[in-house]
């Protein structure tokens, strides 16, 4: 006959409970892994204390669960307390995880319907002390105070670093004021937009209008008579043929 299949399970209490292990091999398994054992009139169990960091049970939940499956035991575990499934997908550019946050935050900005929008992803660049541009800037002045502190020598390589932070610096200030004037972005093109329409309106009727002297004959030409007055116009010069 099969053994019960063991289950671990997150309760409300916070404390993370398996039950179904009866035998000996699996309860030892699991007071390996960290659990507490509790034999009452509910049966015999295994429990983590509730002020058990998160993190911890999670990782513990994980490893008792292998080491039962190891064994041949049926484990139903909880994906809350599987760190597989919390595990998380692979960065798209490798090691470089803070390039990927600024192609995220590209992403946003192409991805912006309205100058609100556009200014919420900009503003991951711009913020004066969390943005991006400040992160860079910090980045680059510290690695030539590094360089310094490290070889007087390379004071070149120093002074070029020192040189990029400055740029960026230079880019912030050009930048100052912008994230207000892009949340008016889409309002300047709604005033351009109902702007326009009138001029539209006319442009249009200009169009459509009869002209004076066409009005007045009320006459059109006939396909026939433009076909022949344009025939006549670029009918090329007649040629004297040879004397015989």
């Amino acid at each position: 006959m099969p053994a019960p299949t063991i289950t671990i399970t997150s309760e409300f209490s916070g404390s993370v409970v398996a039950k179904g292990a009866a035998d000996d091999l699996s309860a030892s398994l699991l007071k390996h892994a960290g659990f507490q054992q509790i034999d009452d009139w509910y049966g015999r169990r295994h429990r983590l204390p509730t002020t058990t960091p998160v993190a911890n049970k999670v990782a513990i939940a994980s490893h008792a669960a292998e080491m039962l499956r190891a064994a041949r035991y049926s484990v139903d575990l909880s994906p809350a307390l599987d760190t597989a499934r919390m595990s998380p997908p692979a960065h798209p550019l490798g090691p470089y995880t803070a390039g990927a946050e600024l192609l995220q935050i590209t992403d946003r900005i192409r991805a912006a319907g309205n100058g609100a929008d556009l200014q919420r992803a900009v503003d991951h660049l711009l913020h004066p002390e969390h943005g991006a541009l400040e992160r860079v800037r910090e980045a680059l002045e510290a690695a030539g105070e590094q360089i310094n502190d490290l070889d007087e020598e390379l004071y070149a390589l120093a002074d070029r670093f020192g040189f990029a932070s400055d740029f960026v610096s230079s880019a912030q200030s050009e930048l100052i004021g912008a994230e207000a004037e892009l949340r008016r972005v889409s309002d300047a093109q709604q005033d351009r937009t109902e702007a326009y329409a009138p001029k539209l309106h006319e442009h249009r009727g200009a169009a459509l209008a009869t002209s004076p002297a066409a009005a007045k004959a009320k006459v059109t030409p006939a396909l026939g008579d433009e076909a022949a007055h344009y025939s006549a116009a670029v009918r090329p010069p007649s040629v004297p043929g040879p004397r015989r």
